[in-house]
């Protein structure tokens, strides 16, 4: 089976069903495993590349009020590596290409391919997602092993903080500038780390809301984790980013417990990676507690000496 994978999401759930040799295409940030970046990219970006998180937010905007694709699915590549299987989404047209990007290239193809799409919103969703893929894919045993992997690591972590007797207010924010909360499968991750989302919603999208807002709720912890970037790039974001007056007045931010995390590898990507991600969020919350160490280059603390100059709302 020759398969293209939309969403990178979709390409790390592939190869960890053992599928890598028969992923023929994949997109501009199909990053993981490292062989995925020999594959040919069939999806790009039509964004501008500014690394200005305001200026990303108006030209995503743009895109949306226009009724346009973020995306553009390169026909020629889709034509030569000709798939038997395109795996995309449905839940966020920001985030992947989707099935309506896909109209015009597929009249081109020789042979319409099967195309399978995904729509995980919670952690029992993205299981799902593994178990459809491997059943299209026939590799459904597989599937429920790695399932069963995953939700085993979960348990796991719910065991060891169940230790712990304070269970800390959480912001998770998914984009910086403006501000947005994290949903979907973000909130429940929290809570099964022992912690309380203090904004999200679990199974709902991320929202905007404001500096003013999040101050509000008084957080005891605060993650940096914005939409498609890792770790060194988040840190540079918040580098350069002015905070809201009132910040350092913030609990959170007197106790250091402000923290930028990998979003792309371990919170962002609806994949088998998103148990890693609970597993991280769980050292932060209870240290003490925690089952494993976070991988390196997963999560930094946010030193309050390092904080950029306030500005107002």
């Amino acid at each position: 089976m020759r398969i293209c994978s939309f969403l990178p999401s979709a390409t790390e759930i592939l190869y960890a069903l053992g599928l890598g040799d028969s992923v023929v295409g994949v997109t501009f940030e199909c990053d993981f495993p490292s062989e995925a970046r020999t594959k040919r990219v069939v999806v790009r970006s039509r964004l501008t590349g500014s690394q200005d998180a305001a200026e990303i937010d108006r030209e995503v905007g743009e895109f949306v009020a226009r009724g346009e694709s973020l995306y553009e699915v390169d026909q020629a590549v889709l034509g030569e590596v000709n798939p038997d299987l395109i795996v995309t989404q449905e839940l966020c047209h920001v985030c992947a290409a989707t099935p309506g990007d896909l109209a015009s290239s597929l009249a081109l193809l020789p042979r319409p391919p099967q195309v399978l799409s995904l729509s995980a919103q919670t952690l029992s969703g993205v299981w799902n997602d593994i178990r459809n893929l491997g059943a299209t894919t026939s590799r459904g045993n597989q599937a429920e092993l790695l399932i069963r992997e995953l939700e085993g690591r979960l348990v796991a972590v719910e065991q060891a903080v169940t230790g712990s007797a304070n269970r800390p207010r959480v912001v998770c924010l998914e984009w910086l500038d403006p501000p947005f909360v994290a949903g979907h499968w973000v909130p429940e991750m929290v809570a099964r780390a022992g912690g309380i989302d203090a904004l999200g919603e679990p199974g709902e999208p991320g929202f905007r809301t404001t500096w003013e807002n999040v101050l509000s709720v008084e957080p005891e912890v605060i993650l940096m984790m914005p939409c498609g970037y890792h770790l060194d790039a988040v840190v540079e974001k918040l580098e350069k980013m002015p905070l809201p007056e009132g910040w350092t007045q913030l609990l959170s931010v007197r106790d250091g417990r402000v923290f930028a995390v990998d979003a792309s590898s371990y919170f962002s990507r609806p994949g088998p990676r998103l148990a890693t991600g609970v597993e991280i969020l769980a050292s932060v919350f209870h240290p003490h507690h925690a089952p494993v160490k976070p991988p390196a280059a997963s999560v930094r603390r946010w030193k309050s000496s390092s904080l950029p100059r306030p500005r107002g709302f």
